[in-house]
């Protein structure tokens, strides 16, 4: 039997090298849904050529575009948030690829945890903002959460064949992005264009600008304290900007594994689709004698302030990383729009964090309040 898969964002940069994915094992793997925000047309390119039996477009202005350009075929069109949480819970779902950039991919999670859904969790605000709660549901529902981000999946295959053997440390290696090495006078004038160029991943626009300012890798220390069961103490990050070593495993025999091999996020979502078995793969091997050099850095958090914020708002626990995970959607988006410079996304998020009230063990609707309350508060400060 064919797995069969939903698709949570499968217009995205990770969507579509997914769907890459499923077309290389169509013996293997079946889309059932495909969901978008708001590219129209792409989704009825890509639900033409997949033919899944479900087809949501979040944006409702455009249900009847996407309605009307399917209408000859025989999959089901709906539209709206609470649509696409319904696809993710669907019985013949057997994996559910979440997919979707921020917030937004916290309720449709939720639902396909409390349906006992294989999670492949590219979504990593899912953990950021509601870690406790989703762990929680996911043990309750017997729900399986594979990661998929690149450093979450290396060390998922490190602990691969360990067992119990207690974790010493775990090492998320980032690439330090465009702006690797650079002081605070040289980024308060850069700009969005300048940011969106990754040396080295091809990603969308906001998970980039969080890779430059280290945001993302803040992101991935709060995701691992939930995926992994380590504290804070137990997190390392080390800039490794050849984004060869995708993360590591130090044990407490002082060993340590690294999980390695060229970037491409086609690897990660391919073995988190196929977990536990490896699948054979067309993508170009990693050849060490073109990769020689392999070099290691401590992340500058003075300049980069976003992942000391990360590593505070993980102290603190409670609704802490909602609010730095909203305010800093906000900030990403503004800047984007150049109505605010690259150092004043970190400012507005520390304020932020200092106003928005504390809870210590929210409930679903308190995580709903607190990211309300952290957008209203950080687009006034902008």
């Amino acid at each position: 039997m064919k797995k069969q898969i939903a698709i949570l964002g499968s217009t995205g940069s990770i969507g579509t090298q997914a769907l890459e994915v499923i077309e290389e094992h169509s013996d293997k793997f079946e889309v059932y849904a495909l969901t978008a925000n708001n590219n129209a047309d792409l989704l009825i390119s890509q639900a033409r050529k997949f033919n899944p039996e479900f087809v949501v477009i979040a944006n409702e202005n455009k249900y009847a575009q996407v309605k009307e350009a399917l209408s000859d075929l025989p999959m089901k069109v709906f539209a709206g948030a609470a649509s696409i949480a319904d696809v993710a819970a669907m019985q013949p779902v057997d994996i559910v690829l979440t997919a979707m950039v921020g917030y937004s991919g916290l309720l449709p999670t939720i639902s396909a945890v409390k349906a006992g859904k294989v999670i492949a969790l590219a979504n990593k605000e899912t953990l950021v903002v509601a870690g406790d709660l989703v762990c929680d549901l996911s043990r309750q529902y017997n729900s399986a959460i594979v990661p998929v981000d690149s450093e979450h999946s290396a060390i998922f295959q490190c602990l691969q064949g360990e067992m119990n053997n207690p974790i010493e440390k775990v090492i998320l290696t980032a690439s330090g992005g465009p702006f690797r090495g650079k002081d605070t006078n040289y980024l308060k004038s850069v700009t969005a264009a300048d940011a969106l160029k990754h040396p080295n991943w091809s990603m969308g626009a906001k998970i980039t600008i969080d890779s430059a300012s280290l945001m993302n890798k803040g992101f991935e220390v709060i995701e691992a304290k939930w995926l992994f069961g380590v504290g804070k103490e137990k997190i390392d990050v080390v800039v490794h900007p050849q984004s060869i070593i995708h993360s590591m495993v130090q044990f407490e025999d002082g060993s340590v594994k690294a999980q390695m091999g060229l970037p491409d996020m086609k690897l990660p979502i391919q073995y988190a689709f196929g977990y536990p078995q490896r699948l054979s793969s067309k993508s170009p091997r990693l050849d060490f004698q073109q990769h020689s050099n392999l070099t290691f850095e401590k992340p500058d958090t003075n300049v980069f302030r976003n992942l000391a914020f990360a590593y505070e708002a993980m102290e603190q626990g409670g609704n802490m990383p909602c609010i730095l995970n909203a305010a800093n959607e906000i900030v990403v988006a503004a800047f984007l729009k150049g109505e605010i410079g690259f150092l004043q996304m970190s400012d507005i998020i520390e304020a932020t964090m200092q106003k928005v009230a504390f809870i210590k063990k929210p409930s679903y609707e308190q995580y709903v309040e607190t990211d309300k309350e952290a957008r209203h508060i950080a687009l006034n400060l902008i």
